[in-house]
């Protein structure tokens, strides 16, 4: 088998931070002092109230007990995809003895149905419908395809954790995809070990409330002082109705959908009305989804290990609107505006597409499910590859170095005499 220059040296590299030592200093922030001055320090907190945060550097994969069970998604309508899949399945079947859980769509394929050297795996495959619960049934799940798959897999996992993702590059982009499918068994042979890196991608909970009835003490008049604080006691005592849940990896996006006019949303964070967005549409990503559609609106792109929620406009109409990150532990309220011309529409990771009604409210908080995906080399690397191979971040032809002037040569900029 053929390994072009640029592969190979991608694999020694992995060997070699492999084979190096753990980092010996967190990725996160230091530490601050709580002295300020001779005199001044910050106020200590009750136990109950510190939290203790984990070096994402140091995040690594451990099973409880052995791995049985596999979830392979598969891309859909790409045949390029097949032959992998196939050679895949049977070795994590044959070699491996595992539970393979597939699609019923992928399991009721035409080309595996007249593939009759393919049988005997396929009639060991159990085959699933979207929406079937997985989580006490799968142990890992390797994605193949781009990154798609990997927001889909995250799809399926909507009221529990997630079982960590390895995903191998054969789609399109591959930012989320860190593996090459030509080193699978070696990949899978490092999941099924143990120990393995991961990273921790945060997702959004999102919930939508329909009609005038807003959870959590929230007002539905309009607020012209964005200074004022929405009173925490509801007009209204029934219970709010909860008309859609679901957990999104990349990011939910409001826009104006078929309407000529503007969107009109008022945006709230933890009860406090902040601004009303008119333009286009809001985007509110993960750190994950920072290089999606928020990169394309001119956000700034984020590491997956940074605590943080990112609040992107649309096309505003206004010069001063620009993106802003928020903390990842707000609650955020969106509401269409009681002088909106029309209503609006939301999509989550670019599925489930649905209207939004004047006086529905959409609540946004980070979920406590994140998506655990196996790392290549390492969470830094990982990230810079993607951005470098994928996006081509700041990539150019390197500018030409000058040669170093003889003696006695004048500089060319000097005007002869």
């Amino acid at each position: 088998m053929h390994i072009s220059n640029a592969h190979f040296y991608k694999i020694c590299r992995d060997r070699l931070l492999q084979a190096q030592n753990r980092r010996t200093r967190s990725i996160n922030a230091p530490s601050p002092s709580p002295s300020f001055g001779p005199k001044a320090h910050l106020k200590k907190v009750p136990p109950s109230q510190i939290m203790h945060v984990t070096d994402p550097s140091g995040q690594r994969l451990v099973w409880k007990g052995t791995p049985l069970s596999v979830l392979i998604i598969k891309k859909i309508m790409d045949d390029s995809v097949l032959g992998p899949f196939k050679e895949l399945s049977r070795w994590l079947s044959e070699e491996k003895n595992l539970l393979i859980y597939i699609e019923s769509k992928v399991f009721d394929d035409e080309d595996l149905l007249n593939d009759k050297d393919f049988a005997p795996v396929r009639a060991k495959m159990k085959s699933f419908k979207e929406g079937v619960d997985l989580s006490n049934k799968v142990d890992f799940i390797l994605c193949l395809g781009g990154d798609g798959t990997l927001l889909y897999a995250s799809s399926l996992f909507q009221e529990a954790s997630v079982p960590p993702v390895m995903a191998f590059h054969l789609g399109s982009l591959g930012f989320l995809t860190p593996f090459e499918f030509e080193d699978f068994k070696e990949s899978v042979n490092m999941l099924l070990k143990g120990d393995a890196a991961v990273t921790l991608r945060s997702r959004l909970k999102c919930l939508i409330f329909d009609s005038s009835d807003i959870p959590n003490g929230f007002d539905n008049d309009r607020n012209d002082d964005p200074n004022q604080i929405i009173p925490p006691t509801p007009k209204k005592v029934d219970p709010p109705s909860l008309k859609f849940k679901f957990q999104v990896l990349n990011d939910v996006v409001i826009d104006r959908g078929p309407s000529p006019y503007l969107s009109n949303i008022d945006l709230y964070l933890d009860r406090r009305k902040v601004t009303t967005v008119q333009g286009d549409g809001l985007i509110i990503s993960t750190p994950t989804g920072s290089t999606a559609y928020a990169a394309a609106a001119g956000a700034a792109m984020m590491h997956p290990n940074v605590p943080a929620i990112l609040i992107t406009p649309i096309c505003p109409h206004t010069l001063s609107f620009r993106p802003i990150v928020v903390p990842a532990g707000v609650e955020l309220m969106i509401m269409v505006s009681p002088d909106a011309r029309h209503t609006a529409w939301v999509s989550l990771d670019g599925r489930n597409r649905q209207e939004i009604h004047k006086g529905w409210c959409l609540r946004i908080t980070t979920s406590v499910f994140p998506v655990a995906s196996i790392c290549s080399a390492d969470q830094i690397s990982d990230w810079f590859d993607g951005l470098v191979e994928c996006l081509h971040w700041n990539t150019r032809h390197q500018q030409k170095a000058l040669n170093t002037p003889k003696r006695g040569d004048k500089n060319r900029n000097q005007v002869n005499s």
